[in-house]
């Protein structure tokens, strides 16, 4: 019979506030709580329009309508993304372009994505999406002066990033044309559902509030039942009970943040040399550490399976877009095409952190990835 996980990867956090707020939901109160939550995000990372969508994907998608993305375009991303990330692309008969990524942060390498974007000057070339893994950003200034420079636009996708800076600024307020957040990240599911598109471009922004309904229009004038559709929209909305519940957690995550890092020194403390075990870079004081990834020097695989075996659980981030079937076959790629993103993806594993874990349930993880790492020849 299989344990139990003990410790799971990922446990969804649940304050008083959130109940409340959702309380207030089921009540009826007269609070429109998307509303406040789009205000309150605004405010929250420095953005001057937010708009509550109902999932993180959503908010891509309906980032690449704002983009009037069409067929035969071309967005650029990390071949180290979550499938989200070239799904919205393809949803419109587009194409995604992957790029390689960074040693140490798993990111996109901007020098790699400055040859593509010198060697590849079209107007097909619409969109580069950046995913902050873990929180973690590139350098944006460099990323932003490319973006003016090849006249492409600049989308973040930030589901690991809520509350993470750069330069002290908070992702959402740097200087992307878009920035979408997603309260329910990857193999980090949360209790609801919910994601957010920020902009401070009031075109995108206008564009996309249109299209976020199906592209109705009403005349505040009119009976409320009478209504046009003025282009091809979808349904991106996000519910009051969700938005109660994520306001809560925009108040909450500084803190979280604060206990997410305080986590991750424990980790790096206990495990810093470690046989077989490669901490992550500690030297970065914005990393927020949403993600706590070390790498395992060989059977990574089988390293998970001990750790489940005891009871912990664990992550990863993520299996490179080229290995996967869909896109190997559409755009004929290779195993070896993406060297370092395949090198990171045979030793890479994500330890449980979230702010609710206790000092013992770290602890208890620290034994054993020391007792199992022991095991390994």
């Amino acid at each position: 019979m299989k344990k139990a996980l003990k410790i799971p990867f990922s446990r969804y956090e649940s304050s008083r506030e959130a109940h409340s707020n959702v309380s207030d939901a089921l009540d009826g109160e007269d609070i429109n709580q998307v509303s406040e939550l789009e205000s309150e995000f605004c405010d929250y990372v420095g953005a001057s329009y937010a708009l509550a969508t109902s999932h993180g994907t959503a908010a891509l998608h309906l980032a690449m309508l704002a983009l009037d993305l069409k067929r035969g375009d071309k967005v650029v991303c990390s071949v180290n993304a979550h499938p989200s990330i070239p799904e919205v692309v393809r949803h419109f008969d587009a194409e995604p372009v992957f790029i390689d990524i960074e040693e140490q942060t798993y990111n996109i390498n901007l020098d790699k994505l400055e040859v593509y974007l010198e060697a590849n000057s079209s107007k097909k070339l619409k969109a580069v999406i950046v995913t902050h893994l873990g929180g973690v950003t590139v350098d944006l200034e460099r990323l932003y002066a490319m973006g003016k420079k090849h006249n492409v636009k600049i989308v973040e996708d930030a589901s690991d990033a809520l509350g993470a800076t750069y330069k002290g600024q908070k992702i959402g307020s740097t200087g992307a044309d878009i920035v979408c957040f997603n309260f329910s990240p990857h193999l980090k599911k949360n209790i609801c559902n919910g994601g957010m598109l920020v902009s401070d471009d009031d075109e995108i922004m206008e564009r996309a509030r249109l299209l976020a309904n199906h592209a109705m229009v009403r005349d505040e004038d009119a009976l409320e039942y009478i209504y046009d559709v003025v282009d091809i929209g979808n349904d991106y909305l996000l519910s009051d009970l969700n938005a109660a519940y994520i306001r809560a957690q925009v108040v909450e995550q500084d803190n979280n943040i604060k206990r997410q890092k305080e986590i991750a020194q424990m980790y790096s403390q206990a495990l810093d040399g470690v046989e077989h075990v490669t901490i992550p870079d500690m030297a970065n004081e914005e990393n927020p550490f949403s993600l706590y990834i070390i790498k395992i020097d060989k059977n990574r695989d089988s390293f998970a399976v001990a750790l489940r075996e005891e009871g912990i659980g664990t992550g990863l981030h993520y299996i490179p877009l080229h290995l996967l079937t869909y896109y190997k076959s559409k755009y004929s790629l290779r195993v070896n095409d993406f060297p370092v993103a395949l090198r990171t993806y045979q030793q890479v594993l994500s330890l449980p952190i979230y702010a609710n874990m206790s000092d013992n349930e770290v602890k208890n993880v620290i034994a054993t990835v020391k007792k199992i790492a022991k095991t390994r020849v």
